[in-house]
């Protein structure tokens, strides 16, 4: 892992993405204290739409693949569907 300041990541700052792009993990420091790291991006699986979602900060890529069996195992509430609805029209009205 490299680490370096500020002033000196503005100055060469293509060389440290360059380490980024290779797979190194990039300290940031400011005044020798660790503020940021700079990590590799990985966009493997993703697809066009996917990455401009994250280019544009609306988007984050998983750390690591979702396990559908996993995911649908986490317990789930149940709601009387009057008492959705009743939300739903609560929450329509608070946005007016």
């Amino acid at each position: 892992m490299r680490s370096v300041n500020i002033a000196e990541l503005k100055n060469s700052l293509s060389k440290y993405l360059t380490f980024a792009k290779s797979g190194e993990e990039i300290v940031i420091r400011d005044r020798n204290l660790p503020v940021a790291k700079l990590v590799p991006f990985s966009s493997e699986d993703a697809s066009d739409d996917e990455l401009l979602l994250v280019a544009a900060g609306k988007m984050r890529v998983p750390k690591k693949p979702i396990d559908i069996a996993e995911l649908l195992r986490i317990p789930t509430g149940t709601v009387d569907s009057s008492q959705a609805i009743q939300a739903i029209l609560d929450e329509r009205e608070e946005g007016l």
